[in-house]
């Protein structure tokens, strides 16, 4: 089975996008995000599956939401590493992974 490391970055980025719509939307919207996400990193595990390749080496990309998207990298030995939940309202040229 795949392992899905988590970096640090990825995660502050997680939580940032849940404080957000925890703020600015309703408990519904954080709700779905947080099944969107653990939806995504469980086809991750199972089917072996490689989305858009992005603008960086060996990184590929796959929406979350319409307004995040999640950043990774596949290594050897059946691991994924999460890099970033991007918030696509950013100037994409802050986005550093």
């Amino acid at each position: 089975m795949v392992q899905i490391i988590w970096t640090t970055i990825a995660r502050n980025d997680y939580w940032k996008n849940i404080e957000y719509l925890e703020s600015e939307w309703t408990l519904q919207d954080v709700y779905n995000f947080m099944d969107k996400t653990d939806d995504l990193i469980q086809l991750l595990m199972k089917q072996n599956l490689i989305f858009k390749p992005s603008n960086y080496k060996d990184v590929f990309q796959v929406p979350v939401t319409k307004q995040i998207t999640l950043y990774y990298k596949v290594l050897e030995d059946n691991e994924i590493k999460l890099l970033r939940f991007w918030n696509t309202y950013q100037n994409p040229e802050k986005l550093k992974l």
